[in-house]
């Protein structure tokens, strides 16, 4: 019989050529015989990409359903029905892990934008405003002090350096940035005092 192979019971059976041909005139119980044949096989390749039992399945449907639509597309010059099954399979399995994985990470970073929101507090446009205006009138007053005071200031305050690494940096004794530091504060204490019931 053309187009046929024994089975295991010596019984003739249609070839998987034969099986895409009646899948692609719409007959249900070619489809039936192909997933009865090829399933297993199928789900262990999926499988080995898709850990989670669930959405092994769906793959597996999902599969089927190409076959169903696409059998009057397939060609025996492209190989055989099961290596274009197997394709089929890896192909929608790594999709279907990409696609959980941007999940996973979109998911995280909303939560993660969700936390940051919630322990910022919310300013309104009036608050915003006066913190720049005291922003800018601080920087004004930090410019203004002499030189080494400025210096010592800066390094301690927006560079975090400690009096040691001050005294280092600058080449200065420590007991020296420690009074350049006292008085460039105290001066920028005096400058900001008309300000205090605005902070």
């Amino acid at each position: 019989m053309i187009g046929s192979t024994l089975n295991e019971a010596g019984v003739a059976s249609v070839s998987d050529e034969v099986l895409m041909k009646d899948i692609s005139h719409r007959r249900h119980d070619a489809l039936r015989e192909l997933y009865g044949r090829h399933s297993k096989r199928l789900r262990a390749a999926i499988d080995c990409v898709v850990h989670e039992e669930a959405e092994a399945d769906d793959v597996l449907q999902e599969i089927f359903l190409q076959v169903w639509e696409e059998a009057g597309r397939y060609s025996p010059k492209a190989g055989k029905p099961l290596g274009w099954m197997v394709t089929i399979a890896r192909r929608r399995a790594i999709d279907r892990l990409r696609r959980r994985q941007a999940y996973s990470r979109a998911r995280d970073r909303y939560e993660e934008r969700v936390m940051q929101d919630s322990q910022t507090p919310r300013r309104d446009a009036a608050e915003t405003f006066i913190l720049n205006d005291l922003r800018h009138f601080l920087n004004k007053s930090i410019r203004a002090l002499p030189q080494l005071q400025r210096e010592a200031v800066e390094l301690a305050f927006f560079k975090g350096l400690s009096h040691r690494e001050i005294a280092a940096a600058t080449q200065a004794p420590l007991g020296t940035v420690k009074t350049r530091l006292e008085l460039g504060l105290q001066k920028l204490t005096h400058a900001l005092k008309p300000l205090r019931h605005k902070v």
